[in-house]
């Protein structure tokens, strides 16, 4: 070996895998691309995915079932936005909802998106989290509505962690500075070591991903950091691991083993060896 390889190694109950995905096709992509200024908006308000959105989300969810992901997925969180929920109930949801046999995921044409409705069986729970939300405040699209209204929209959509009915978060003339956004995402992160889930998609947006995965891409190699921290395009999916360096998680190793059972003699053999040459 030349000694240019530097592998890492830990403990594989202190990672998790992370499945990062940005929302599809929204009606603010859209118009933004024609005129940037149109995110400030009041018709783009919590915008919702476009028909070519959709296109998109029935293309990962092909992808993600047979790749096999969908059937290793512990937990959905998602971003309270329409557009994030509408992506990661079309990716990760049931099939078809038939009437009473559940709790629907999404409604038949929630957010305008002229879909049936979502079946909440067969697939993970789904937790909405606001620390992943988009860039906060000034534009209209990255503003959500009230949990109230949510609710009859997703019913099987846990938003048991938002903490307030309103968007208090969003103000119409403060954006939100990067730093805060990196700084939101670290917290984020962090907030996932106290779940005891192992394989979490998380459905996002393009600022928090960048900005979040930024901040950690500048401790790495310049080759591995480009590949981290580039931005994301409509319903792109990448599969990532981290790691719990500053031991915040609780979880034990479901898979260790100690040994010596029934116990006997078990020196090893390298220092049988040391012991033979003194």
């Amino acid at each position: 070996m030349d000694g240019t390889v530097d592998p890492t190694l830990f403990p594989s109950h202190r990672c998790k895998t992370l499945h990062l995905i940005r929302h599809a096709q929204g009606i603010h992509n859209v118009e933004a691309e024609k005129d940037h200024k149109a995110f400030l908006s009041p018709a783009l308000f919590d915008a919702h995915l476009t028909p070519l959105g959709w296109q998109q989300v029935d293309n990962l969810r092909t992808h993600v079932r047979e790749c096999g992901l969908s059937k290793r997925i512990d937990l959905v969180i998602t971003s309270p936005l329409l557009r994030t929920m509408q992506t990661a109930v079309g990716v990760f949801g049931g099939d078809s909802y038939e009437d009473g046999t559940d709790l629907p995921l999404m409604v038949a044409n929630a957010g305008k998106s002229d879909r049936s409705a979502y079946s909440s069986l067969g697939c993970p729970p789904f937790i909405a989290v606001e620390l992943c939300r988009e860039h906060l405040g000034v534009r209209p699209c990255d503003k959500r509505r009230s949990i109230t209204e949510y609710l009859p929209l997703f019913p099987a959509i846990d938003f048991s962690l938002v903490e307030s009915d309103e968007d208090i978060w969003w103000k119409p003339d403060i954006r939100e500075p990067n730093e805060g956004v990196a700084a939101r995402g670290m917290k984020f992160l962090n907030w996932l070591w106290t779940r005891k889930e192992k394989e979490i998609a998380i459905v996002t947006h393009s600022g928090f991903l960048f900005h979040t995965l930024k901040e950690l891409g500048n401790r790495y190699h310049p080759l591995m950091r480009e590949e981290i921290c580039k931005h994301f395009t409509n319903c792109e999916l990448r599969s990532m691991v981290i790691v719990d360096t500053n031991m915040i998680g609780s979880d034990s190793s479901t898979t260790n083993y100690p040994g010596k059972i029934p116990q006997g003699p078990d020196l090893p053999s390298d220092k049988v060896a040391l012991d033979n040459l003194k």
